[in-house]
């Protein structure tokens, strides 16, 4: 396989602009770690391009093998049966073209200290915190899975690991929600409170979720950092290696 694959970055999408200009951000430093590589932005839904045109304009290029890498937190319907789908048709389009879906992000370490360093960035507008107690409220999206629930769970555990605060979950579309993380945090101890948005980039979950709390501090979200930039490469990697060895 050709060492320079191109690389197919795919985010959600969202009616917000903002979104879309994060991960063009994030997409940008991508392409400029490794430059000479073949770096394209696709979306799932409600912005362009969209995967069906990229994947015709790698194809175009003459490119063989292309390795897509989903911008997705979690490994639900859109990693697992979405974008499989509009590859196998892409592919049924190009079947020059290979096309390999890598991993999604997930909870990677390296992913919830990208967090803390938003957590940190944050808190400093709370000034010296002396004797009172930080507490953390760890929003993402929800998801009707109690499993995928329970991954942003694990999430605020390694998270109270790094900053050594309480840490509560909570969603953006089910429960417990925003303001019953707060009361959790206030009845653990916490005098100050600060959300920490388990998201890649803003959008109107985001907004939701200060709408719901206006009065605490919110964290910004991840966006583009280094910690993100090396784990979407690596999932690139991982990606052509496994794909080598099965082809071996």
């Amino acid at each position: 396989m050709h060492r320079r694959s191109a690389l197919i970055a795919v985010a959600h999408g969202s009616r917000d602009p903002r979104s879309a200009a994060t991960v063009a951000a994030v997409v940008a430093e991508l392409a400029a770690v490794r430059p000479g590589f073949e770096v394209r932005l696709a979306f799932l839904d409600l912005n362009a391009p969209s995967v069906e045109q990229v994947v015709d304009a790698v194809a175009a290029q003459g490119h063989t093998h292309a390795v897509v890498v989903p911008l997705l937190l979690g490994n639900a319907f859109h990693a697992r049966v979405d974008l499989p789908g509009l590859l196998a048709a892409a592919h049924a389009r190009h079947p020059q073209l290979r096309l390999i879906q890598a991993d999604v992000l997930g909870p990677d370490a390296r992913l919830i200290a990208a967090l803390r360093d938003r957590v940190s960035e944050a808190s400093a507008s709370l000034g010296p915190m002396g004797s009172r107690r930080l507490g953390i409220a760890v929003a993402a999206v929800g998801s009707s899975s109690p499993v995928a629930n329970a991954r942003t769970a694990q999430v605020a555990r390694q998270l109270t690991g790094l900053t050594r605060q309480l840490t509560e979950i909570c969603f953006a579309t089910t429960e417990p929600s925003l303001p019953q993380a707060i009361s959790r945090l206030r009845s653990r101890g916490a005098d100050n409170i600060l959300v920490a948005p388990w998201f890649l980039a803003p959008g109107l979950l985001t907004d939701r979720l200060v709408t719901a709390a206006p009065d605490v501090v919110h964290a910004n979200v991840i966006g583009p950092h280094p910690a993100l930039t090396d784990i979407v490469w690596d999932r690139y990697d991982a990606a052509i290696s496994s794909a080598l060895t099965l082809s071996a």
